[in-house]
């Protein structure tokens, strides 16, 4: 950030005062749609149909998910990835698996499938089953894997965003050059925690990236009527972080900037990445959406970031219509086998109910 200063007068009714003018500039990097090739990202052809293979097996699982929830086979919250899933998939790529971290917010599940946890221990997971990513006690908004790093799903508002930090002090503490994605949408930025843990991260140079996905409503209530500053990129000033703007339809842009702001932090310089997305189904599945129009919805269908891909695949002669419409037959058998899956999983036995809670033996509860 730049900063000038220079002399002014005005008049407060009676004199002349003088004061000095303070001018500042900052500068942010902005990541447009269709500026990034796969060939920019050093991406193969195989990496093109696993990114869109892994995209679609996100729209389906979420789509069978929506299904079961209406059969009551799910309980709960249940709050749909369905329109975002550029972001996750194309956050995989600046990933280093096995080192880096991840951590979300209760809108889990594309994240989840994107960094390899399996259909079958997600679907399992929101049928509250044993064979389930967090032994069914967790549900829709808590998927763990500590396999692949992955530190939740959280359901209360902003309350990831502190953890985040503290993972990500653990990462230096140890010097092994990890790096910690954290995720949260537009309404979090509202909450104390965020300020608190920006604040923080920046002062000891912990290796996070804080994502904001916005989708342009936090639950009901559209950004422009909830935040002075719309855009969010901007809230990194205060902590003396680098914040840029991301188109979040398209999963070249996504990656290219993930990719960037990890490599700062991986030299010890936090950021801020305000994504802007579009959920096309309500904010939970009580959610009728009510508060945006038809019109807006199918205006923003247009920019759907799978097809978007599927466009640009064809276009490129990347793979042929037909190898595209088998990768979605072989996802659907996935989402369809998990459902299976999921079904035939045993619930956890009651005595398990203090299992992973209590880490003391003979604690009281476990005892008496």
């Amino acid at each position: 950030m730049a900063v000038k200063t220079k002399r002014a007068a005005a008049t407060n009714g009676q004199t002349d005062v003088s004061f000095d003018i303070i001018e500042t500039k900052s500068t942010f990097r902005s990541y447009p749609g269709d500026r990034f090739t796969h060939s920019d990202l050093g991406l193969s052809v195989a990496d093109i149909g696993d990114i869109y293979r892994n995209m679609l097996l996100q729209r389906r699982f979420e789509e069978r998910s929506a299904q079961m929830y209406g059969r009551q086979k799910i309980g709960g919250f249940l709050h749909l990835y369905i329109g975002q899933e550029a972001i996750s998939t194309g956050s995989v790529y600046a990933l280093q698996p096995g080192l880096d971290s991840v951590i979300t917010a209760y809108r889990d599940h594309g994240i989840a499938l994107a960094i390899g946890m399996s259909s079958n221990e997600c679907m399992a997971e929101l049928f509250g089953r044993v064979d389930g990513c967090s032994k069914g006690k967790g549900g829709s908004m808590h998927f763990f894997s500590k396999e692949k790093r992955m530190f939740g799903g959280h359901g209360i508002v902003g309350a990831h965003i502190p953890l985040a930090a503290g993972i990500a002090f653990a990462h230096k503490y140890r010097n092994d050059r990890g790096v910690v994605f954290c995720y949260l949408g537009d309404g979090a930025v509202w909450q104390g925690s965020f300020h608190e843990a920006l604040n923080l991260a920046s002062l000891y140079k912990l290796p996070v990236v804080y994502v904001i996905e916005n989708n342009e409503y936090a639950m009901g209530t559209a950004v422009d009527r909830a935040a002075a500053e719309t855009d969010l990129f901007k809230q990194g000033i205060s902590y003396a972080m680098p914040g840029s703007l991301v188109d979040g339809m398209d999963v070249f842009s996504v990656c290219q900037a993930m990719r960037d702001h990890a490599a700062l932090a991986r030299e010890g310089q936090p950021s801020l990445v305000e994504v802007r997305t579009y959920r096309y189904r309500g904010h939970s599945m009580s959610d009728p959406g009510k508060y945006r129009t038809k019109e807006e919805l199918e205006q923003k269908k247009n920019e759907d970031p799978i097809l978007r891909l599927k466009s640009y695949i064809i276009e490129n002669d990347l793979m042929k219509v037909e190898e595209l419409d088998v990768l979605d037959i072989e996802v659907k058998a996935e989402v369809s086998a998990s459902v299976t899956f999921a079904d035939e999983s045993p619930l956890s036995p009651l005595e398990a109910i203090y299992d992973d809670v209590y880490t003391q033996t003979d604690f009281p509860f476990l005892t008496k």
